[in-house]
């Protein structure tokens, strides 16, 4: 999980940049869209990883 808050810190600070620097705030707001892409593509993961690791575990209780 500290991964996707360095992920969202990176996507933040991308924004504040932007908000202060005309000349490049679409490369910017695109580069913090990109931070957000691979902080939810960690996330979704870690959910999956957890998913199947319940699933596993409730698999070898039933047997």
């Amino acid at each position: 999980m500290d991964k996707v808050q360095r992920l969202r810190a990176m996507s933040s600070l991308c924004r504040q940049q932007a908000a202060y620097n005309s000349m490049n705030k679409w490369k910017l707001l695109a580069e913090a869209e990109y931070w957000d892409h691979l902080a939810n593509l960690e996330l979704s993961s870690h959910f999956q990883q957890c998913n199947a690791i319940t699933n596993t575990n409730e698999a070898g209780q039933s047997s």
